[in-house]
C-alpha cells in the first residue's frame, strides 16, 4: 500500500503538469489569432529575409532588384506593431547600404541602387508605419483584424433575417447597399411575439448611406431588435425616438415603419416615423392602395407621437414597404418613382411575388448610388 501510495505522487505532479502545459498552449494559440501574443516570430522572419534578399540582389541584380527590399517591408506594415516595424525598417537600411557598396556606383550599369531606389523603399516604409500606427491606435489586433468588418456584416445579415411564418403566408427582404458596399444604413428586424400569433417588422433607413451609416446602422439594429416585441406595438417607436435622443449624434435621425400583422386575421397596422408610405395590392380588384401612417422623424424631438394605419390583407394580398432609395433619386420624384415600383410589380401579380424583392430592385433601382431595401408580405 505504501509504494502504491508513493508511486502516484509523480504520476499526479505529471498530470498537472501536463494539464498545465495543454493550458497555455491553448492560451497562446487563443491570443495569437485574436492579436493579443507577441509578434517576435514574425518579426524574426521578416529580419531573416533581409539578409537573403541583399544576398540574391548582390549575385543576380537584374532577377533581384535593390527594389525587392519592400516586400518585408511592406509585409511588416501589415502585420508587426510599430515598434517591431522600426526594427525591420533598420535592418533593409543596413541590406540597402550593403548592397549599395558591393554594387557600386549606380552610373557603371544597370541594376544599382538608384536614387529612385531609395526614395521608393522609403515611401513604402512610410506608408507601412502609417498603418501600423493607425491600426495600433484604434487597438485593431495586428492579426484577424481585418475580419472585424466581416464579422459585423455577417451581424448585420442575421439580423435582419425574417423569422418563418405559417402555411398561406409568405415574407422576404432585398438590400442592396448604394456603391456595391457591404454596409448599408438601411435595416431590418423581426420578430414574431403574442405567442407566434402577431409579426412585427421594423424597417428602417438611418441618414445617410453606406459605409458613413454603418455604424449607426449596427448599433440601432441590435438597440431595436431588443425592443421589438418586448413593448407594446404603440411603445416602440417612442422608445426608438428616445433612444436616438441619447445618442446625440450630430447626424442621427432615421426613418422606420412598424409594421404590426395578425397572422391569422391578416389585420395589420403601419406605424410611420417619416418613412415612405406602403402600398397594398388587393387582389379581389387588382387595385394597389397608398398606405401613409402619420409620424415624424426619429431623433428629432423629444414627445413625438405616431398615428397608425390600419388595413386587412386577404387572400392574394401584397404588402410592399420599402426605403426612400428605392423610389426616389435626384432625378426623379417618390410619387413617379411608385408609380413605376408598382407597375413592375404587376408582373408578379399572375406568377406570384416569391422571389420578387431581389428582381424589383434590379427593375427599379438597379444603379442608384444609395442604400436600397423592400420588404414584400403577400397572403398566398
Amino acid at each position: 500500500m505504501a509504494k502504491t501510495a508513493v508511486d502516484e505522487g509523480p504520476r499526479l505532479r505529471w498530470r498537472r503538469r501536463l494539464h498545465r502545459a495543454r493550458l497555455g498552449v491553448r492560451k497562446s494559440a487563443v491570443d495569437y489569432f485574436r492579436g493579443g501574443a507577441s509578434d517576435w516570430v514574425g518579426l524574426g522572419v521578416l529580419v531573416a529575409v533581409i539578409p537573403i534578399l541583399a544576398y540574391t540582389t548582390v549575385c543576380t541584380p537584374v532577377w533581384c532588384p535593390p527594389s525587392a527590399l519592400v516586400l518585408p517591408i511592406l509585409a511588416g506594415g501589415l502585420l508587426l506593431r510599430p515598434s517591431s516595424l522600426l526594427l525591420v525598417y533598420a535592418a533593409s537600411a543596413v541590406a540597402l547600404i550593403a548592397e549599395s557598396a558591393a554594387l557600386g556606383p549606380y552610373r557603371e550599369g544597370p541594376a544599382r541602387v538608384t536614387p529612385g531606389t531609395v526614395l521608393v523603399v522609403t515611401a513604402v516604409a512610410l506608408t507601412g508605419l502609417v498603418i501600423a500606427q493607425f491600426r495600433a491606435r484604434v487597438g485593431v489586433p495586428w492579426r484577424g483584424g481585418h475580419t472585424m468588418l466581416f464579422d459585423l456584416r455577417e451581424r448585420i445579415r442575421v439580423q435582419s433575417r425574417l423569422p418563418r411564418l405559417p402555411g398561406g403566408w409568405h415574407a422576404e427582404m432585398s438590400l442592396r447597399p448604394a456603391g456595391g458596399q457591404s454596409f448599408s444604413g438601411d435595416f431590418v428586424v423581426a420578430t414574431r411575439s403574442s405567442g407566434g400569433r402577431v409579426l412585427e417588422a421594423v424597417l428602417t433607413d438611418v441618414s445617410g448611406k453606406g459605409m458613413d451609416a454603418a455604424s449607426r446602422s449596427l448599433l440601432l439594429s441590435g438597440a431595436f431588435g431588443g425592443l421589438l416585441g418586448s413593448l407594446p406595438p404603440h411603445a416602440f417607436l417612442t422608445a426608438a425616438n428616445g433612444y436616438l435622443l441619447r445618442q446625440n449624434w450630430e447626424e442621427g435621425f432615421a426613418t422606420s415603419v412598424h409594421l404590426v400583422l395578425d397572422l391569422e386575421s391578416g389585420d395589420y397596422e403601419l406605424l410611420s416615423a417619416g418613412h415612405p408610405p406602403g402600398v397594398q395590392l388587393h387582389a379581389g380588384s387588382g387595385r394597389w392602395e397608398e398606405k401613409a401612417a402619420e409620424g415624424p422623424l426619429l431623433g428629432v424631438y423629444d414627445g413625438a407621437e405616431f398615428h397608425g394605419v390600419k388595413g386587412t390583407l386577404r387572400s392574394g394580398d401584397v404588402l410592399m414597404l420599402f426605403t426612400d432609395g428605392l423610389v426616389e433619386t435626384a432625378e426623379r420624384e417618390i410619387a413617379e418613382g411608385m408609380d413605376r415600383l408598382i407597375g413592375e410589380a404587376d408582373r408578379f401579380v399572375a406568377t406570384g411575388f416569391r422571389g420578387s424583392a431581389w428582381r424589383l430592385i434590379e427593375a427599379v433601382a438597379k444603379d442608384v448610388n444609395d442604400d436600397r431595401a423592400l420588404l414584400v408580405v403577400c397572403r398566398d
